[in-house]
């Protein structure tokens, strides 16, 4: 990447954000960033800081319960494969978390040093599946002691450990590997388990929903809906969770089945809480809340709009590839009727209703033979949801068959510095002008500024697409507006796009942009035609030939990071120019080559 907060791709894996001058230092938040929140969250927010003492006294704990009462009720068996090889590593004292790899961590539970997303994951205990993965008692015992560890070191409450959203996904990993290492366990850690998990419990149901939102708040609801089904005397807890889950599908899974976070992976995340939570309240005979079938079978249909041809998911907002494998397995669940219902769930069937596009979540998918289009053509997430928000309005991705060819620049989960450069508009296929974001970036997540008018109109005829974009994000800094056409052609061979920059007032001229493709790794490029043209070559063989008029090309170097744990070097291809009148364009057109010239 390069550009606003752009990247140089380094040696090897050794890539590093290097962010430019010009645009500046991202806003921390703070105070700012709470203000920008909905007046219910930021209230909820509030309250929960100014109870931290409150939590860490000794007074508190002793609130909480402090005896076993029972034992664990009812477990779920959790669905979803591990990683053997994580796992086996784990067992050797290796925890590769969050895009990070300690090895032999101390202390264990707070290593010096640690990026937060790392610590986040550790303590979340969703790695329990991998350990299991391995099979034998290696992993099983690997796994009690881990737990014990856990149990012993943080028995007080400490901002992390005891953060809501964590506690959700370690009562639901706890209860969902239970058979695998708790039923055989001895009885002082089935014992000491127990307590724990009531007393998390006990607080959890306390102090949700904590100013928590989106994905976070549902995990959180989903450990304290586990609870409530299997710990003894979980009646309160159940009936907490539920009502709390009710509210929040309502308010998070919009009518077009999109995610109001608007990030493809944090949807996919939502997705298997939802088919875990059926199926836990299937297993213990309990009726599912309003609104939970449709949430799924909307969420199944809303996630294959996502999908490239390899199956894998397009790179917006926070998202990764993902292994299609896992998202295949997601909308096979998604799509079980229950085996304890007459009537099944999902009769329509996600896979039978691949959408063109989803109006209220603002993402478009554009197929045309072997050819997909995906397009970010719809406003950021709103405040308190936007946590996962790139400022990348009006990017594209396209994919030819299982080939990947255009792209956005991806997601790495630790590195503050690799958060900011990834999530900046030229880390995305889009426009960038005055080398500024069309979104104000917050170092903690989030958005200070973003665009107040974003518009898409979708056009069909004969199998050929168009979309008419735009958005003012460049309002405000330079008086501009951006404008996206976009056209492909029915027999997929060909997508024409002409970016439009518009005077919004008297200022505007002399703006310096860049036009950005970024390119798919296994994707080579040379520039040809003197700087008029590129020619590409997919890994099948197949060339594209990218051309535009009246601006500079220069192929630069770029980062992906598509795949989780890796940063690999690739290129992109750049059109600079500068916006020197009330309106000034740029054609483009991306055909197949019928034949190497």
């Amino acid at each position: 990447m390069a550009g606003a907060e752009g990247a140089i791709a380094g040696p090897g894996d050794r890539a590093r954000p290097t962010p430019r001058r010009r645009a500046g230092p991202a806003p921390s938040g703070g105070a700012g960033a709470l203000l920008r929140l909905p007046r219910e969250v930021l209230w909820q927010r509030l309250g929960y800081r100014l109870r931290a003492p409150w939590f860490a006294s000794a007074v508190y704990r002793l609130t909480l319960p402090t005896r076993p009462d029972g034992s664990v009720a009812l477990g779920f068996p959790d669905p979803w494969p591990g990683n053997a090889a994580l796992g086996g590593a784990l067992i050797q004292g290796t925890f590769a978390l969050a895009d990070e790899t300690i090895q032999n961590p101390a202390p264990l539970w707070a290593p010096i040093g640690a990026d937060p997303a790392w610590l986040a994951e550790l303590h979340g205990f969703a790695w329990l599946r991998d350990l299991r993965a391995v099979g034998g008692d290696g992993g099983r015992r690997a796994a009690r002691d881990l737990v014990g560890s856990w149990i012993d070191d943080n028995a007080r409450w400490r901002p992390l450990p005891w953060r809501p959203d964590l506690i959700g996904q370690r009562l639901a990993a706890w209860i969902a590997q239970y058979d695998f290492f708790g039923a055989s366990a001895d009885a002082g850690l089935r014992g000491r388990l127990l307590v724990s998990a009531a007393r998390q419990a006990c607080h959890l149901a306390r102090v949700l929903p904590a100013g928590l939102t989106g994905g976070d708040l549902i995990v959180a609801i989903k450990g304290l809906i586990y609870a409530g089904l299997a710990l003894p005397r979980g009646e309160a807890w159940l009936a907490r969770g539920l009502a709390l889950l009710e509210t929040e599908l309502a308010r998070q899974i919009r009518a077009d089945g999109g995610h109001v976070e608007r990030s493809p992976s944090a949807h996919l995340a939502v997705l298997r809480h939802l088919i875990d939570l059926r199926a836990a309240l299937d297993a213990a005979g309990r009726p599912l809340p309003n609104g939970l079938p449709a949430a799924i079978d909307g969420l199944a249909a809303g996630l294959r709009l996502f999908q490239h041809g390899d199956g894998g998911l397009a790179l917006f907002n926070d998202s990764n590839e993902e292994e299609s494998w896992q998202i295949d397995m997601a909308l096979g669940r998604a799509d079980l009727p229950s085996p304890k219902r007459s009537s099944g769930f999902a009769q329509a069937g996600a896979h039978a209703r691949l959408q063109p596009g989803a109006p209220q979540g603002g993402f478009q998918r554009l197929v045309a033979n072997r050819a997909v289009v995906l397009v970010d053509g719809g406003a950021p997430a709103p405040p308190g949801f936007d946590s996962h928000a790139h400022a990348g309005t009006l990017s594209f991705e396209m994919s030819v068959g299982r080939e990947r060819l255009i792209v956005n620049c991806g997601a790495r989960a630790s590195g503050a510095e690799w958060r900011l450069a990834q999530r900046s508009t030229a880390a995305h296929s889009t426009l960038v002008v005055g080398d500024t974001n069309s979104s104000e970036l917050l170092a903690g997540g989030g958005l200070a500024r973003r665009p107040r008018a974003v518009a898409c109109r979708r056009e069909e005829s004969d199998g050929n697409i168009w979309l008419d974009l735009s958005h003012d994000g460049y309002a405000a800094p330079f008086g501009l507006v951006h404008r996206r056409r976009l056209y492909l052609a029915a027999g997929g061979e060909e997508l024409r796009g002409e970016d439009r920059l518009t005077r919004a007032g008297r200022r505007g001229r002399g703006r310096p942009f860049a036009l950005r493709f970024h390119l798919h790794p296994q994707v080579q490029a040379i520039v040809a035609q003197n700087g008029q043209a590129a020619i590409l070559r997919l890994p099948s063989g197949s060339f594209w030939r990218l051309r535009a008029a009246g601006v500079g090309m220069a192929l630069e170097d770029s980062v992906y990071l598509g795949r989780r744990g890796q940063v690999r070097r690739t290129q992109q291809i750049v059109l600079a120019g500068v916006a020197d009148e009330d309106e000034t364009a740029v054609k483009w057109a991306l055909a197949r080559e019928s034949r190497r010239r």
